[in-house]
């Protein structure tokens, strides 16, 4: 344990002292594999269906805000569908508008998680984003996450019914423009788990700031719980087909994440606790402390032996 302790030291003092070299690099990656995603995804547009217009493009997001991230993957994201379909990259910009205009430039923290979520839905680990929102985040991280997941849905039915809306090329635009919207306002699985990780996050956040003992631990379990239940309940409500194994076995990922990101951002040592009351004149105060997990990081001791030797001689030397 003491070793993991100063490796998290380690790495903390040297995010602090790279950190203007380290948070580009970060931005840049996530830029990559968001592109690389939707690329892969949805690749109708060849002109940015190409490895060196993702790195340019990723470039310019290291060196941008972190919300330039979200419009460059909305923005491919229309492309991309425009090639494809104009109703589909029509409905599916105006709900990327919608959300922006409603929620998003409201709450610039939380934005990230509109990129993180799809990408997690892509690896089969989106139960992680709910659960890490809920131990660092506030109950509006809801919002968040709901907006990733219509995001990453619309996103799915369009891919899904692709050869369905191809085939209507000779009807109405009103038509397609109908077939698309029904589609994702009646999308029942999308509801579920926006209702899972919804509760997730609110249950995940309500119990890790109470004040007792392992709050963060009882708030992951808890949050997992909830979610796998939410997630069962709906489907068997709505027949919606979601594998028992998946929702189990990510929610176990999600855990071990949020034992990680506990870690690195709650680890105290409630052995220690103590608690303490003291008043002034006019208020009782009753204080709970519990100390963080920190040990100081070893240094280095060179001990300089050519010297030492070189007095034992010298003192050999005066004797004779």
């Amino acid at each position: 344990m003491t070793t993991l302790l100063v490796m998290k030291q380690i790495i903390m003092t040297l995010y602090s002292k790279y950190e203007v070299y380290i948070t580009p690099c970060l931005k840049f990656v996530l830029a990559l594999v968001s592109l690389l995603f939707i690329n892969s995804r949805i690749g109708y547009m060849e002109s940015i269906d190409k490895l060196t217009i993702v790195l340019i493009v990723a470039l310019m997001c290291s060196f941008m805000p972190l919300n330039f991230v979200i419009v460059v993957s909305a923005l491919f994201t229309v492309l991309h569908l425009y090639s494809f379909s104009l109703e589909s990259a029509a409905v599916v910009g105006a709900g990327f508008l919608l959300m922006f205009l409603l929620y998003l430039r409201f709450s610039p923290k939380d934005t990230i998680v509109v990129v993180l979520l799809p990408v997690c839905f892509l690896l089969r680990i989106p139960y992680v984003i709910p659960l890490a929102m809920g131990l660092i985040g506030t109950p509006a991280s809801a919002l968040s996450v709901a907006c990733g997941v219509i995001a990453y849905y619309m996103v799915h039915y369009v891919a899904q019914n692709a050869s369905a809306i191809a085939a209507m090329a000779d009807e109405e635009t009103g038509a397609k423009f109908r077939f698309i919207i029904d589609g994702i306002l009646r999308n029942r699985e999308m509801v579920v788990v926006i209702a899972a990780f919804a509760t997730t996050v609110i249950i995940a956040y309500l119990i890790r700031r109470l004040s007792i003992d392992y709050a963060w631990t009882i708030a992951m379990v808890a949050g997992a719980i909830v979610d796998i239940m939410v997630l069962l309940v709906g489907d068997l409500m709505f027949d919606i087909n979601i594998g028992l194994f998946g929702v189990i076995f990510g929610n176990i990922v999600a855990f071990l994440f949020a034992l990680v990101l506990q870690f690195f951002v709650f680890n105290v040592d409630y052995s220690r606790t103590e608690k303490v009351q003291f008043e002034d004149d006019e208020y009782y105060y009753y204080v709970k402390a519990v100390p963080k997990v920190a040990v100081s990081r070893p240094e280095k001791k060179v001990k300089q032996i050519n010297s030492q030797r070189a007095k034992t001689v010298q003192k050999t030397r005066n004797t004779h």
